[in-house]
């Protein structure tokens, strides 16, 4: 019994998603080698720091849409749906204490840039995507992504306190990536959002048009990837990552404008993951040995 209410509290904080959000906050401080000294202990403290908040996000997320959650088949097996056992009002309070301790220890051990950034991104995930625009707008996902964006500029604050330009640069990359990344999911599960009356891209423009979206979005997302090289902050390993990543994307985003079936999708999001992780590989690998020389 213990076991199983153990796991259905540690399923309120979609880990894998906060340990993406983590990743990015790491990238981001090494984006920032250029300009400071590489601190192990700092990394250490900023993926603690990092995966509370967004823990913190993730639990007022599952406490806000519990009843749309009831409503769509993606959905109705999470925690407080089915988990008589777990109160609501706990679980409140177990993500505003997560989110008070990673607030704290990044303002003890840290500095208050990275309490404030990662203070934002709970805030922008956990209220204005969640609470204020998911219900109401497809634009939700565009300024919902800026949770991401938020995590990067952490972990550049974290290695500098002051403004660094390459983590700035790259929470543009991570603002453009969300929607080419959810888009192609939203499409996936269409029919759960229409159940549940949220007002995602294709259930209010279309499959066909939504496409297209993630087409020009990743265009612009791809353009963005080159900004580093572009104003010379990261070099030719660098280049090369994002222009494959970028080829890599643009290709099965292609594919989905003449075949909206499941495969073609699931790949579509699949590819979006990929090209993340080659982008981010390519920029360590590049600002590791620029940061040696």
């Amino acid at each position: 019994m213990i076991a199983m209410e153990l796991r259905a509290y540690i399923s309120l904080f979609k880990l894998r998603i906060c340990g993406l959000i983590t990743f990015s906050a790491i990238v981001g401080y090494i984006a920032a080698l250029p300009s400071t000294t590489l601190s192990f202990y700092n990394i250490v403290l900023l993926t603690v720091a990092t995966m509370l908040a967004a823990m913190s996000a993730s639990a007022f997320n599952h406490y806000f849409e519990r009843d749309i959650d009831a409503v769509m088949n993606r959905t109705r097996s999470r925690p407080l749906v089915i988990e008589k056992s777990l109160h609501p009002a706990v679980v409140i309070a177990i993500a505003l204490g997560l989110l008070l301790v990673a607030l704290l220890l990044s303002v003890k051990a840290l500095n208050y840039m990275v309490a404030l950034h990662l203070g934002l991104g709970a805030f922008v995930y956990a209220v204005i995507y969640t609470v204020w625009l998911k219900r109401r707008s497809w634009l939700n996902i565009i300024i919902g992504g800026l949770a991401g964006s938020f995590a990067v500029l952490a972990g550049g604050a974290s290695a500098s306190p002051g403004l660094c330009m390459q983590p700035v640069l790259l929470a543009i990359v991570m603002f453009f990536w969300t929607p080419s990344h959810f888009w192609s999911f939203a499409i996936l599960h269409a029919e759960d959002y229409r159940k549940a009356g949220i007002p995602m891209l294709p259930v209010v423009i279309g499959y066909q048009k939504t496409a297209l979206y993630i087409m020009l979005n990743s265009i612009l997302l791809v353009l963005s990837s080159l900004l580093p090289f572009v104003l010379g902050y990261n070099g030719l390993i660098y280049l090369v990552g994002a222009v494959v990543s970028g080829a890599y994307l643009l290709r099965w985003n292609g594919r989905l404008l003449n075949d909206m079936s499941q495969e073609i999708l699931r790949k579509n999001f699949m590819a979006s993951m990929v090209y993340l992780a080659m982008l981010f590989g390519a920029l360590i690998v590049d600002t590791i040995v620029r940061y040696s020389q």
